[in-house]
């Protein structure tokens, strides 16, 4: 339940974290704030598309994965879907592994927002999208936390319960068809 109330917050923190700006830099006095998709397809026209990839891959790609990932996981466990528990957890150390890349944009921003203090020649300021997007990164660690990948096993074990007794339950009604014939 606690898994299922983060991956919707980190869902709903998504929306700020795309569309409200998550830097604005000033040079010479002038400036506008950026989106993370903004910020990457401006690299992109730039020149530097191995940048905006990065930003892509680590701002968009990868929490949406996350959470795409953990929606499934919740589902195989909650719907008790007929998955092979091998590879559900591979997602679950995917979606685990793959968190921490998100925390490479928080701290490009950091960084510039550090380095380029240059007073009344250039300065850059974080936005309310990089608070939003951290919460995303921050909530989405939580949520991996949050979910016990043992649960995928009790789903097998249970299954596996199942069969054995309407495997057992034939075996009885087969001896009883045989007494009462034989």
């Amino acid at each position: 339940m606690l898994t299922w109330a983060l991956v919707i917050t980190g869902t709903l923190l998504l929306i700020p974290a795309n569309v409200l700006p998550v830097m604005t830099v000033i040079y010479l006095g002038s400036g506008d704030p950026s989106t993370i998709v903004g910020g990457a397809l401006e690299l992109y026209h730039n020149g530097l598309w191995g940048i905006a990839l990065i930003v892509f891959v680590a701002s968009i790609a990868v929490p949406v994965m996350k959470l795409v990932g953990l929606v499934l996981l919740c589902l195989i466990v909650q719907r008790r879907w007929d998955v092979s528990p091998r590879q559900a957890m591979r997602v679950y150390r995917v979606v685990n592994a793959i968190g921490r890349w998100s925390l490479l944009d928080l701290f490009m921003i950091s960084i510039l927002v550090a380095l380029v203090d240059m007073g009344a020649i250039a300065e850059v300021a974080a936005g309310a999208g990089s608070t939003a997007f951290a919460t995303v990164v921050v909530v989405t660690m939580f949520a991996v936390r949050a979910f016990d990948p043992r649960l995928i096993w009790d789903v097998v074990e249970e299954k596996h319960i199942a069969e054995e007794k309407i495997a057992a339950a034939q075996v009885r009604g087969k001896e009883n068809s045989h007494r009462e014939n034989g």
